[in-house]
């Protein structure tokens, strides 16, 4: 099979992010505007690729004060680093339904490596529209340090506001062009 592109469904996809807060819950954000390439070869899956770039400024959490703060230099210094990119270097199949992809993650212009764990949700041959389409679920943890990401308090009873990790967690829908 030849090598295929594929186009995002931003309508059924999404890029996800939970951090640890006050040691006792977690909060959930999300990046509302992106976009990207994906090409695929179902035979031999070394020779897909995918690349992502997504506008930090549409970081949403759901609370206008807290998503000031995430634009802020404390964090993303949008207004300086208003990208953040991933570009996939291989993509190894490990089973029928999972992949393992390896890229290069760039945030606050600090590039680094990111393994990225994808569930193979499925391939339909035919949707309801006549198009093929594609289910895929990513995840991985970064520490926000490693990219410059360095705000944080320190807690009273000991322990910081805000955990270092965060997990992100992505949706994609994706059908072939």
């Amino acid at each position: 099979m030849a090598l295929v592109k594929w186009e995002f469904d931003y309508a059924h996809s999404g890029i996800d992010f939970t951090v640890r807060h006050l040691l006792v819950s977690k909060v959930r954000g999300r990046f509302t505007k992106w976009s990207g390439k994906l090409e695929l070869d179902e035979e031999n899956y070394s020779r897909s690729s995918c690349e992502v770039e997504i506008d930090v400024t549409s970081v949403d959490t759901h609370e206008a004060q807290r998503d000031a703060h995430l634009r802020s230099g404390d964090f993303f210094e949008v207004e300086k680093f208003p990208k953040m990119t991933f570009k996939s270097q291989s993509i190894v199949e490990k089973s029928a339904q999972h992949l393992v992809i390896t890229g290069d993650l760039t945030l606050r212009g600090v590039k680094r490596p990111v393994v990225l764990e994808v569930e193979r949700a499925g391939i339909i041959a035919k949707d309801p529209w006549g198009k093929r389409r594609a289910g895929f679920t990513a995840t991985t943890t970064i520490n926000r340090k490693d990219f410059g990401v360095s705000f944080n308090q320190v807690l009273d009873q000991g322990g910081l506001a805000l955990s270092e990790e965060v997990a992100i967690a992505i949706e994609i829908e994706a059908t072939a062009a």
